[in-house]
């Protein structure tokens, strides 16, 4: 059974999950945590999934080296993103670095941090469709989550994330 979400007890704030990943939807999920966060007195926490799916067949240094880049450029990536979240809203954000299954690994951070109280993913504009995770929805795979998820139209623009969040 999953953990009450602590986010509004007293010592506790409400959370915004973020997935920190270099697609160009992340930015517009970030945005709206950020803006969300600052405006409600919450934080964000940005959640970079290392997938090295080939590294356990590989021999122990080349895995290492693999662990070690994937990391590098995760931590590179949380830069950025943490710098963008500062801009935004003068929030510094927890970064989270984990490895293995993206959904596996959002599970888990949830249910580690009782004050986590809202997932937010940004829909993908492409002809593809909404990517990956959103279209992970429809087959209920987060039908277990624990908190709500809010989907960002990733044809927002700031200014229209700002009238909104």
């Amino acid at each position: 059974m999953p953990r009450r979400r602590q986010s509004h007890e007293p010592g506790h704030r409400r959370k915004f999950l973020v997935l920190a990943d270099d697609t160009p939807e992340c930015d517009r999920a970030l945005y709206y945590a950020a803006r969300r966060a600052a405006r409600t007195g919450g934080g964000v926490v940005m959640l970079s999934v290392l997938q090295l799916e080939d590294a356990p067949s590989q021999w122990l240094g080349v895995a290492d080296l693999m662990r070690a880049e994937a990391t590098d450029k995760a931590e590179a990536r949380l830069d950025l993103l943490s710098a963008r979240a500062q801009g935004i809203s003068g929030i510094d954000p927890e970064r989270v670095v984990r490895e293995g299954g993206i959904a596996e690994q959002i599970h888990r951070i949830i249910e580690e941090d009782e004050d986590i109280a809202i997932l937010v993913l940004a829909a993908g504009t492409s002809k593809e469709g909404p990517g990956p995770l959103i279209a992970s929805l429809a087959k209920g795979m987060w039908a277990s989550l624990p908190v709500p998820i809010t989907i960002v139209p990733g044809t927002l623009s700031d200014g229209e994330i700002d009238a909104l969040a």
